[in-house]
């Protein structure tokens, strides 16, 4: 996923508490440059702030990065000779998306069996009822208006064998 331009993430959304790859083909990329170093932090506040030397490969300076913050996602980038690639000044800033808890299944509580049959059982319920609704939908005007035939099967031909 392309954010913005010249900067590439391994994933759609930018979750919290997640791992994420970061691509860069930005300008040091393109001038060659033999190494690149994210600077990045969490926040409005710049919290918990690191450099990582990002890996030169054929696709762009690549780094891996925990997304541990809490808002937001801010990253610039510096060759190493004192140039940054900062946005003009703005930084890269990018919003995380919190953890859906309802949807996380926590080691100390027990998972009922018995929901998840109730559940099933309710699912294959509403696929019949929706599948009896298509039928009446379809065929009663049919019906009704006299347009329905049904299938007629060929009588027995004469030259059956008796």
């Amino acid at each position: 996923m392309e954010l913005k331009k010249n900067i590439f993430f391994n994933t759609d959304k930018l979750v919290e508490n997640t791992t994420v790859k970061i691509s860069y083909t930005g300008d040091f990329f393109q001038d060659a440059s033999e190494k690149v170093i994210i600077h990045y932090g969490f926040g409005p506040d710049w919290k918990n702030v690191n450099d990582i030397e990002m890996e030169k490969t054929e696709l762009g300076f690549q780094a891996e990065i925990v997304l541990d913050g809490t808002e937001t996602f801010n990253f610039c980038f510096n060759n190493g000779d004192d140039k940054w690639d900062n946005n003009n000044g703005e930084n890269y800033v990018f919003p995380l998306e919190k953890v859906q808890n309802e949807l996380v299944v926590l080691d100390d509580e027990p998972v009922s069996l018995g929901s998840a049959r109730k559940l099933r059982r309710s699912y294959l319920w509403s696929k019949k009822v929706r599948l009896a609704i298509y039928k009446i939908i379809t065929y009663l005007p049919k019906l009704i208006s006299g347009n329905y035939k049904r299938k007629i099967t060929p009588a027995n031909d004469s030259n059956e064998v008796k």
